[in-house]
């Protein structure tokens, strides 16, 4: 029998305490009203199809009464009065009539597109012009006393006509034109035109149990949307000579309308390093040298060979063109405003294919056999098309105007030197500037000249005196030029005036010599393709932190009184406390295991335990195996095993790829399949937070590891490899696991330094370490590893991958050589350490708080942690023999004392509550 007492699980938001009103397909996951207006315009989730809750269900209400006749329901849609109607409405019986049902679908896809743009950009966008117009409404009086100042000098010959215009002017004019008045209206109709945009997203999303509404009142809530707002200008010419004083005077004129917009300087920033946003093998194509984006997910790929294909994020080629030109490292094609190719065919004519692939017309066609076209780019400002031409040792540029009319041919700058001798890439960037990728095999530059022709400079490389060899180029929102380096396998960034920025990229495992570069406008993504037919998609451009409103988010987060807000370890800190010394609770034989080198916690009595001979035991509190995974082979001894939210078991196997075995053992599905040999997954770790599975890496030929995450789909979504200097992070990560504050820890180390060495030392670890062992180890290792020589650390990252700290033992010099980690309710890291065979807690941010467990008759040299978020124990395996024990080291706060003590039923809802915070 259900009392008042018993637990609920409430669905809540993936990413807060929120309750659930809306599901991302592409993720997926669940979430609140606030996360999904974060998630819709977080530019790493910003193409991703939100739906509410209803549509994920494929719930649609029927009974629904009809307004005319309240007698009856609603049963069919009138289609030409595009109204809902039931069987008595008779004036509609003549006409065309659909299902309720589909006819909610229709309108429902037609109009989620103009829904996904109001809540990506214009809910974000919009409310930013607000300042811009509080500013004109402050500053008007100073702008028009500017105007005044500029007159008046401009025309002292003239003062007695001056002072009559000016009289004339400001008194019929200026009192007539109230600017002020005019700035107020407009903030009025911009906040009156927000307030729309978000009552047409509430009709159409938020009234879940009456959809027909919607139907009904679509059509006059559509006309209501004008996306574009105007404001006045006033324009003034520059110079006034004094024979035309009078005319030029009379000239000034109050433009009516005029576009208001806002810099991307003001939306958006770098980050802090690129992020591995996807990456995908294009078949069919040797190599990727140039890449145009179509949409957020499609793009024309070509090479070398006369190949040049339509794709998806899968690699799979929709369409080919069988009769591009041959080029190598050339950008021979471009997508225009319309979604159609222009490319250069085999003829040197340039070509444009419709948007539905059907239909291909000559541009441009080829008159002067002499020039040989090599590069094109569209441009969005104007509609032009922009050519890179190429004729012996010497190139051009040349403009057509979009009916194929050539407009203007740069070739020489201001002294009639050459500009160009090798034009590859071209594009244009957002100030109208002309950058040319110019290299003919010898030497190289990135070109640039203004609109007009005028040339501005020539970039060489960094650091100057250095070698440049430029191939794909492009630039961003924020006027950045981007550019492929041949000679150092780069993506060098640099600003609209030529200076030199940073290493945007450089090779990786991800990305060995990148070639083509395409910058997508849209969700602000770099599509990157490589010497061989890998395309890598980064994000390293994200909006400012103050336009995404997070601190009203965690602001209005802070006020719901449900455990497990964004800072839980907050709310565990007022339950929980330490004990001295922990206490063993349990002591059990696992047999079936040589070893205890990983667990996995289940529940509260049940555990996987794996050890170094390809032995994965599932066991409860006798130790006695209840499962075996089988396993022929495996090079794993470290955290290769995890368990998430369902208690599904997720392993790696021998092949390297990363099953998931059902709760009840019966059936086994691989996750995420492995498709690049050199890299291999050392360990993995289910986060409770996010869903999302964290897998510790490792490189075959060198010493050196990667972090990456994968989304509950199996899609990979975050890299984290180095730290801002570039440098690498990770040795071997041999052990991964998750903070509250959803800071990655690994446990990594030197696969070299020999991990039997301490049976040459016996440190005996009282309260004091032994002073020979400094001394000792310097004698037999130092001459391999130096002074300075650390074997291993416990390297810690923020959740977007930004490197917070390394731990690498206590005292200072010592050293660490980390096994096993895990943290607790309170935020604490606890790690394994070898050389100590201790197990070392610290604080989040990485200072030494104690030796929790010291080696022991109970526990002999500890090598595995899982920590056990219901009951706050402490599982605990060792290296030698097969003995795991379980530690209680946290206990409830003496605060709540017998007075307030809960009853036992309470006590169950306590500790489940105690999970939640966790999770």
């Amino acid at each position: 029998m259900e009392t008042a007492s018993t637990p609920y699980k409430v669905h809540k938001c993936s990413k807060c305490p929120g309750d659930t009103e809306y599901y991302c397909v592409s993720c997926p996951c669940d979430l609140c009203p606030q996360c999904k207006e974060n998630h819709v315009k977080d530019l790493q989730t910003i193409d991703h199809d939100v739906v509410s809750h209803r549509d994920k269900i494929n719930y649609i209400p029927t009974q629904e009464i009809c307004v005319r006749h309240p007698s009856h329901v609603y049963i069919k849609y009138c289609e030409p009065c595009q109204v809902p109607v039931c069987y008595h409405c008779r004036k509609h019986r003549n006409h065309r009539q659909l299902v309720v049902r589909r006819a909610y679908r229709t309108k429902q896809q037609q109009h989620r597109g103009t829904i996904h743009t109001i809540r990506s950009e214009a809910l974000f966008y919009r409310p930013t012009l607000l300042p811009r117009i509080k500013t004109d409404f402050k500053t008007c009086r100073t702008e028009f006393s500017l105007y005044q100042s500029q007159m008046l000098t401009k025309a002292q010959t003239l003062k007695h006509l001056i002072d009559y215009i000016q009289k004339d002017f400001m008194c019929n004019v200026f009192c007539d034109f109230d600017f002020k008045h005019r700035c107020l209206k407009q903030k009025k109709e911009m906040i009156i035109h927000i307030v729309s945009l978000q009552r047409y997203v509430y009709i159409y999303e938020q009234r879940v149990i009456r959809p027909l509404q919607f139907l009904s009142s679509i059509k006059t809530a559509l006309p209501q949307i004008h996306p574009t707002l105007h404001t006045s200008q006033l324009s003034m010419t520059e110079s006034l000579n004094k024979e035309d004083v009078m005319e030029s005077l009379s000239a000034i004129q109050i433009t009516e309308r005029g576009n208001r917009r806002v810099g991307n300087q003001c939306l958006l920033k770098l980050t802090s390093g690129p992020e591995l946003h996807q990456f995908l093998i294009v078949t069919d194509v040797d190599h990727c040298s140039h890449i145009s984006c179509v949409t957020s997910d499609r793009v024309w790929v070509s090479d070398d060979r006369n190949n040049l294909m339509l794709t998806d994020t899968t690699g799979v080629p929709l369409h080919r063109v069988v009769d591009s030109c041959n080029g190598y490292d050339i950008g021979l094609h471009t997508v225009n405003s319309e979604s159609e190719l222009i490319y250069i065919d085999r003829n040197y004519n340039i070509n444009k294919l419709s948007k539905d692939m059907e239909t291909t017309t000559t541009f441009i066609e080829t008159t002067d056999s002499t020039w040989e076209p090599l590069c094109v780019d569209w441009s969005p400002s104007t509609g032009d098309l922009l050519v890179g031409m190429y004729n012996y040792r010497t190139g051009k540029v040349t403009r057509y105007n979009q009916s194929g009319q050539l407009t203007q041919t740069v070739q020489h700058d201001n002294t009639g030197r050459e500009l160009y001798s090798y034009p590859r890439y071209i594009t244009e960037n957002n100030n109208g500037d002309v950058v040319v990728s110019d290299n003919d095999y010898e030497s190289g530059a990135v070109v640039v000249t203004e609109r007009g022709g005028r040339h501005r400079f020539s970039y060489t490389g960094h650091p100057s005196g250095s070698v440049l060899y430029p191939r794909g180029i492009c630039t961003d929102a924020l006027s950045h030029i981007l550019v492929c380096d041949g000679r150092t396998n780069t993506v060098q960034i640099v600003d609209k005036d030529g200076q030199f920025l940073s290493h945007l990229l450089t090779e990786s495992q991800e990305m060995e010599e990148p070639r083509g570069l395409s910058y997508d406008v849209n969700t602000h993504r770099l599509w990157v393709g490589s010497l061989d037919n890998k395309v890598c998609v980064y994000r390293y451009i994200t909006r400012l932190d103050a336009l995404t409103d997070q601190s009203r988010v965690m602001e209005s987060l802070s006020g719901i009184p449900t455990p497990g807000t964004e800072k839980p370890q907050q709310g565990n800190q007022c339950l929980l406390k330490l004990m001295s010394p922990p206490e063993l609770l349990d002591s059990l034989t696992v047999t079936g295991v040589d070893n205890c080198l990983h667990i996995s916690c289940v529940t509260s009595d049940r555990v996987w335990v794996s050890d170094d001979k390809n032995n994965i035991i599932l066991t409860d509190t006798t130790g006695v195996p209840l499962h075996r995974v089988e396993l022929s082979w495996s090079n794993l001894y470290g955290g290769f095993h995890t368990v998430n939210s369902k208690s599904e078991l997720i392993y790696i196997d021998e092949e390297y790829n990363i099953n998931k075995l059902t709760k009840d053992v019966k059936t086994t599905t691989t996750f995420i399949e492995r498709t690049d040999p050199t890299w291999r997954p050392q360990c993995v770790y289910w986060s409770p937070s996010t869903g999302d599975l964290l897998v510790g890496m490792s490189y075959m030929h060198i010493e050196t590891g990667k972090v990456t995450r994968y989304n509950q789909s199996g899609q990979l979504t975050q890299t984290i490899q180095h730290d801002n200097t570039g440098r690498r992070l990770y040795r071997k990560p041999r052990y991964i696991t998750e903070n509250i504050n959803g800071d990655v820890l690994v446990s990594d180390f030197d696969e070299d330094f020999d991990e039997d060495f301490d049976e040459d030392f016996d440190v005996d670890f009282d309260e004091d370490f032994d002073e020979d062992f400094d001394e000792d180890f310097d004698e037999d290792y130092g001459d391999d590893y130096g002074d300075d020589y650390v074997p291993g650390a416990v390297v810690v990252t923020e959740r977007g991958g930004k490197h917070r700290f390394s731990y690498t033992g206590h005292p200072s010099g010592l050293g660490l050589y980390p096994r096993g980690i895990c943290t607790d309710a309170l935020s604490h890291i606890l790690v394994c350490d070898v050389i100590t065979d201790t197990v070392q807690m610290l604080d989040k941010d990485g200072q030494f708080l104690s030796h929790l467990l010291i080696e022991s008759q109970e526990m002999d040299e500890p090598r595995s942690l899982s920590y056990d978020v219901n009951t706050h124990r402490l599982w605990v395996g060792s290296r030698w023999d097969n003995k795991v024990c379980v530690y209680k080291y946290i206990t409830r706060q003496d605060a709540l004392t017998d007075e307030h003590r809960p009853r036992p039923d309470e006590e169950a809802m306590f500790s489940s509550t105690s999970a939640v915070e966790w999770r």
